[in-house]
């Protein structure tokens, strides 16, 4: 339930407005305090989801509320109140980090309206925390073995360059997440990092997809629409199975990482990107070059340094870590307790063929975990993972 405080020192305002929020909504959680201190004291000993503050107020007034309240709870949005007098103060208010002033008397929809708003921004700040919180935490490789070692320590050389990356290796054993990981390392972790799976995009539908389109270019152009590389300008693209893109695509991508340079379909007026490019794919690309299917100067573009990911196969030593960060990972997802696996379930696991790699021993974990005893079992594994 969104929480409200309402500052301000009129009481004939201050009903008014706890009338209206408590009216539109039995979601929302109404406060009051009658003047500035009351209203910072009372922000410094809760969590608000929204602070409505008045500006002229005695004792304390809104701007010294608002700018003692951006120091210690910078993500609580606050709503300014203002009278007539008061409008040149409010809108420097929002130079301050209001997100918006209402003007007294307060109109209803206009409040309404404005306190819904910020409500929303409010969510979406939080949200975006979890996932970068969610994201630093994903976007690391689990093991030991040599040949993560020197994965990990390649990431850690090429992440803060520019430098563009070719990644391959086999369906499931980690190529997305090495890019994650890049990104996340490289300076440019604050900008996007915009995936582009380039297998699952209709030949016909790529060029768009990657550079964007103007009205009319064809016939479901019905407005102008930014492509993926001026999404990621000043961040990353990660271009996945980039083996399967058209000949026709791979030309314009060239151009851009010659020149860095796009234009979008339908036009050709130049858009300046900053873009870092990293690449993957499961394919043999020197095979392809040889067949005709992938250019040659495309690939010296990108395979500027190559990083192989090992199949699970051939790094079976990871295995045990890797079945422990999974069922940890998995336990907290299900809201379960975490199960522990014997020592002959986890050797009968390392002994398995795994051609669907970590992916399919993620899966196989999961399966453990939901249909196996307390402990997972040589048993278990016989019965619900051998092929």
């Amino acid at each position: 339930m969104p929480k409200i405080l309402v500052i301000e020192d009129e009481s004939a305002i201050r009903r008014v407005l706890l009338k209206i929020l408590s009216e539109e909504s039995d979601t929302y959680e109404v406060e009051e305090a009658e003047d500035g201190l009351k209203g910072l004291e009372a922000v410094k000993n809760n969590d608000y989801d929204l602070v409505l503050c008045d500006i002229k107020m005695p004792k304390m007034d809104g701007v010294e509320v608002l700018e003692a309240c951006r120091k210690i709870k910078p993500e609580v949005p606050f709503i300014m109140i203002s009278g007539h007098g008061d409008l040149d103060t409010a809108v420097n208010t929002m130079r301050l980090g209001a997100f918006d002033y209402i003007s007294k008397p307060p109109d209803l929809n206009r409040l309404l309206t404005t306190v819904r708003n910020a409500l929303d921004r409010k969510e979406l700040i939080v949200e975006n925390k979890i996932l970068k919180k969610k994201v630093g935490k994903n976007y690391e490789m689990v093991g030991d073995s040599k040949a993560i070692a020197n994965i990990k320590e390649m990431i850690e050389k090429v992440a803060p360059t520019d430098a563009r990356v070719l990644i391959t290796g086999s369906n499931g054993t980690g190529k997305e997440l090495v890019a994650h990981w890049i990104h996340q390392k490289s300076q440019r972790n604050k900008a996007p990092f915009i995936e582009v799976n380039c297998a699952a995009i209709p030949s016909e539908l790529i060029e768009s997809e990657l550079f964007g389109h103007v009205k009319g270019a064809f016939t479901s152009a019905v407005r102008d629409r930014a492509g993926k590389f001026e999404a990621a300008n000043k961040g990353t693209i990660f271009l996945d199975e980039i083996g399967d893109m058209s000949l026709s695509a791979q030309a314009k991508v060239l151009r851009a990482l010659q020149e860095n340079k796009i234009s979008r379909v339908g036009t050709d007026k130049d858009i300046k990107v900053d873009v870092r490019v990293v690449a993957a794919t499961n394919k043999n690309l020197q095979q392809e070059i040889k067949d005709g299917k992938f250019r040659e100067d495309l690939y010296h573009r990108l395979a500027v340094i190559l990083i192989k990911v090992p199949a699970l196969n051939d790094r079976r030593d990871d295995i045990p870590m890797l079945i422990d960060h999974f069922a940890q990972k998995i336990a907290s997802e299900q809201g379960i307790a975490p199960k522990v696996f014997s020592d002959k379930a986890i050797d009968l696991l390392k002994s398995n063929d795994w051609t669907g790699n970590v992916r399919e021993l993620r899966n196989v974990v999961e399966r453990l975990i939901i249909l196996g005893g307390k402990e997972v079992s040589e048993e278990d594994v016989k019965l619900f993972a051998s092929k």
